[in-house]
This record gives C-alpha cells, sequence and structure tokens, in this order.
C-alpha cells in the first residue's frame, strides 16, 4: 500500500554525544583515500558535458531513480541540474525518464559516489548554485554515526561546495545533527519541521502521506562553507 511507511525507529532519541569530535576532526584532518577511477571518469565525463553551456550548478545529491532531477530542473530551468546516484538500477529508471519529449533539457543525471563526486568538484574549484540532499538513509542505530553524511569524511567536502544547501529527512535527530554540523563549519543552520505543498520525491510523497512528521535544514554557505 501507498501510505504505509514506517516511521524511523532509533535507541537514539537526540544528537550523538560524539557528533561535534567526529565533525570536527572531519573538518580539520583532510580525508586522504584517493577517489575511485570510476568516480574520477564520472566527474571527467560530467565536466566535459557542461564545458560548453557554462551556467549555475544545482547538485540533487543521492537522487535515486532522478525524479527530483526532472522536477528540480523544471524550477530551475536556467541552471544545469544534475542529480547523482550510485545505483546503476535506478538511474535506468531516470534514464526513461529523461528520455522523454517533454523533459526538461537541463538535467543530467550522473552515475557516481557522492563523497569522491564532492571531493572532486571541490579540489576542481567548483561551486554550486543549490544543492539538494533528500532523504538520504538515515542509518538510526548509534552505531551508525559514521555513516550518516554529517559524520562521514565527505562533509568537509560537502560543507565547501557553496550555495544554498537543504536537506529533508523524516528523522528529527538526522535533521537536528545536520544542521549541529553545519554550524560547526560555521553556517547558520536550523533544523524545522514542515509540509511539502510539493512533494519533491516519491519518498517525500509517500512519507508525508504516511503521516510522518518532515524536517528541513536549509542553509546558505559561501565558497569556504561558511553562511
Amino acid at each position: 500500500m501507498f501510505a504505509n511507511s514506517r516511521v524511523v525507529a532509533s535507541a537514539q532519541q537526540a544528537p550523538h554525544a560524539r557528533l561535534e569530535a567526529r565533525v570536527r576532526r572531519h573538518l580539520d584532518v583532510p580525508w586522504r583515500r584517493p577517489p575511485a577511477a570510476h568516480n574520477v571518469r564520472a566527474f571527467e565525463a560530467l565536466r566535459a558535458r557542461i564545458a560548453d553551456a557554462p551556467c549555475p550548478l544545482v547538485l540533487d545529491a543521492g537522487c535515486g531513480t532522478g525524479a527530483s532531477t526532472l522536477r528540480l530542473a523544471e524550477r530551475h530551468r536556467d541552471c544545469w541540474v544534475i542529480g547523482v546516484d550510485k545505483s546503476a538500477a535506478r538511474l535506468a529508471v531516470g534514464a526513461r525518464l529523461l528520455a522523454a519529449a517533454d523533459a526538461p533539457a537541463n538535467a543530467l543525471l550522473l552515475r557516481a559516489e557522492l563523497g569522491d563526486l564532492w571531493r572532486l568538484m571541490r579540489d576542481a574549484g567548483w561551486r554550486l548554485h543549490r544543492h539538494y540532499l533528500l532523504y538520504p538513509n538515515p542509518w538510526p542505530k548509534p552505531a551508525q554515526l559514521a555513516r550518516r553524511w554529517h559524520a562521514h569524511p565527505a562533509f568537509a567536502a560537502l560543507s565547501a561546495l557553496g550555495g544554498t544547501l537543504e536537506l529533508r529527512c523524516n528523522w528529527r535527530v538526522y535533521a537536528d545533527e545536520f544542521a549541529s554540523a553545519l554550524r560547526l563549519a560555521g553556517a547558520d543552520a536550523r533544523a524545522e519541521a514542515f509540509i511539502p505543498a510539493d512533494p519533491l520525491t516519491p519518498f517525500e510523497r509517500k512519507y508525508a502521506a504516511s503521516g510522518h512528521a518532515l524536517w528541513r535544514v536549509r542553509a546558505r554557505l559561501d565558497a569556504d562553507g561558511a553562511g
């Protein structure tokens, strides 16, 4: 059934006690693992694709099937809107959506791992106009903190890409932690409850229909990741 999503269940009911230490370490100590070769190739293909038509960049990070990418491309007609996901199966669905005659021409889909792609973008001097993280995996077990994007080594690159950043999720703890991490990176960020008038993703539509409380964090980042 459609409106039957379970709420996030976790033994963790507040921001993790180790969050600040982990975020500070990732902000202070560079992540030295080299990007995987396939991610470098994906980035170079993207760079070549948009080189002849430079315009502001919108990143739909973890786009799944790309349904949200198309919606965002319709909203930001003067930008390249790049949907990124690591799943070939999900992106194959998105490719069919992009092949439709009425699909926006400014939408692109890219198969890559976000941690490497964020670093490659940062190191190449790219800056984003808007950056969306829509319903990432919450990894709700306390022992899974390091898997959440705000506690991951890639957070320093994520927060350095500038622009207007927006996270949406259906677990308040994740939103509160993400906002706290952004504040540690120098941004003005708070989590807020919201009701989407026009859901961007199938997950958002399903969660809203299932009666979940939905949360978002929005922050304006400068080129160094600070607000």
